[in-house]
């Protein structure tokens, strides 16, 4: 059974690659564009990994991450940060709220792709 990831990301240029990408390594998808839509979709779908941008509408990433390691049923979601927010005070804060990795944009695809597996192991 293909791993589960969850994309909250707000920008749809983003989305579409990290889609596309994703989709032909062979991991199920499920995209969400805002903070409320990602918290929704981790309930319904059970992914394995969020991937969470931190500047989106509604609940920023920060608020996310926190909420889903609030809940103990999803304790085993790992978390990779996505975000143009650099400096090290954010990520920092992102590491300390649960995050398991954090990748500053723009990042590379063969990166992302190698954080996922690192995270998850290879698809399937």
């Amino acid at each position: 059974m293909a791993k589960k990831i969850l994309i909250a990301e707000d920008e749809a240029n983003i989305i579409a690659s990290v889609e596309f990408l994703l989709q032909h390594a062979g991991y199920e998808l499920r995209i969400a564009r805002n903070g409320e839509e990602a918290l929704r979709g981790v309930g319904e779908f059970l992914p394995d990994l969020v991937l969470l941008d931190v500047m989106m509408p509604l609940r920023n990433g920060f608020e996310v991450c926190q909420k889903i390691r609030e809940n103990a049923h999803w304790s085993h979601i790992k978390i990779v940060m996505l975000t143009a927010k650099g400096r090290q005070s954010e990520i920092s804060k992102g590491m300390a709220l649960g995050a398991n990795a954090y990748l500053v944009k723009p990042f590379s695809t063969k990166e992302l792709l190698e954080q996922v597996q690192r995270q998850l192991g290879a698809p399937g």
